[in-house]
């Protein structure tokens, strides 16, 4: 790394992993060669969503994090044997700090979709898909904005997780548009997309959920934009690109399932190997064995598999749905997610629900729908 950009980097207070470099490809020709009306569509729609959050939501509003962000009967914490034994004090306590830690991922993962969309802007062909790249570069600044202002208001900031930043680093690096766009725009939207759909119907706090209301909205054609402009230029690929991509999805998404397994969480944000959910745990003086082992009986009493009504498990419902529809499941990585424990699910029921595919509104904000 160049000592001047070493240097930049510590007078930000950031390590030298905070900043590297990358070679992708600048496409200065704008090719018309794809016109997809689905696209032109995504585009517009993208231009008359936009929203300012100064205008669309209420600051004043008082945000007090000592009391429950969330509603915990919907918690699968809360539904632990062992955590039905920790004092009121502690119950409360970990439901705050973890909902800050989690509201924490959705700022870091808003950063990240903010520097993938602009290197998508920046290397991809197409003059359509460069304009509405540019669009959700717009929508990831603002989500930046309006989750570091919330988490400013609960004065609870936790460091990113280490398998999301490594996510994001691989998807960063990977150098070519269509890997970033697999990365980003279905498995890491995927991912905030379904986190954002379960706060969304858990948060007891006003403010955030016109926030997410509004995020949401975003993220649905963020999604969307994944599979309308990568479906068709897949279908066009000789095997080799094909099988690569497809390799690239298997491995991105394998990394979150395999942290999710080493780190004993069982589908929730908790990870023994996470230094910030540690941090929860320490706040709350809970042991982290004693947390983990519960978090292990609660998995065999089928807890943590028991989601409420309209939540949604972003890897089973949104991630892999959205792989097969665009051709990045191929014969040979079908293979590896068996070998790996990872269904391939082709149910796109969810996926086609959630993602704004042919409205400006779709049912995703309606608080009744059900999956």
């Amino acid at each position: 790394m160049p000592a001047a950009i070493e240097s930049g980097a510590m007078d930000l207070g950031m390590t030298a992993d905070d900043i590297y470099e990358n070679t992708m490809q600048i496409a200065w020709k704008f090719s018309d060669d794809i016109a997809d009306p689905k696209l032109e569509d995504l585009y517009r729609r993208a231009k008359q969503n936009q929203w300012d959050s100064d205008e669309q939501l209420d600051w004043d509003q008082p945000v007090d994090p000592s009391r429950p962000m969330v509603n915990e009967e919907q918690s699968v914490y809360s539904r632990m044997p062992f955590f039905q034994k920790l004092s009121k004090s502690q119950q409360e306590t970990f439901h705050a700090q973890s909902t800050a830690q989690l509201l924490s991922q959705f700022l870091h993962g808003e950063q990240g979709a903010l520097l993938t969309a602009a290197s998508v802007a920046h290397s991809v062909p197409d003059r359509c898909a460069k304009l509405y790249a540019a669009t959700q570069a717009m929508d990831e600044a603002r989500h930046v904005e309006v989750y570091a202002k919330y988490i400013d208001k609960i004065a609870i900031a936790y460091p990113i997780s280490p398998f999301l930043k490594e996510v994001i680093d691989v998807t960063l690096r990977s150098g070519r548009f269509e890997k970033i766009m697999i990365g980003m725009n279905m498995v890491v939207e995927g991912l905030a997309l379904g986190a954002f759909n379960n706060m969304y119907r858990q948060t007891t706090c006003p403010l955030l959920k016109d926030i997410t209301f509004n995020v949401m909205r975003d993220e649905a054609r963020h999604v969307s934009f994944g599979h309308t402009y990568l479906g068709p230029l897949i279908q066009k690929m000789n095997d080799d690109d094909r099988e690569d991509l497809a390799q690239f999805a298997f491995e991105a998404i394998n990394l979150i399932i395999a942290a999710e397994r080493k780190g004993g969480g069982y589908g929730t944000a908790a990870n023994r190997f996470d230094p910030g959910f540690l941090r929860v745990l320490e706040a709350c003086q809970i042991d982290a064995e004693d947390f983990f082992a519960g978090m292990s009986e609660a998995a065999e009493l089928g807890i943590t598999t028991e989601l409420p009504p309209g939540h949604v498990l972003a890897v089973k419902q949104l991630m892999m749905p959205a792989m097969v529809r665009v051709g990045l499941v191929t014969e040979r990585t079908a293979k590896l997610f068996e070998e790996a424990g990872i269904r391939v699910n082709t149910d796109t029921a969810v996926l086609n629900a959630m993602e704004d595919a042919k409205s400006d509104q779709n049912v995703l904000h309606e608080e009744s729908t059900t999956y």
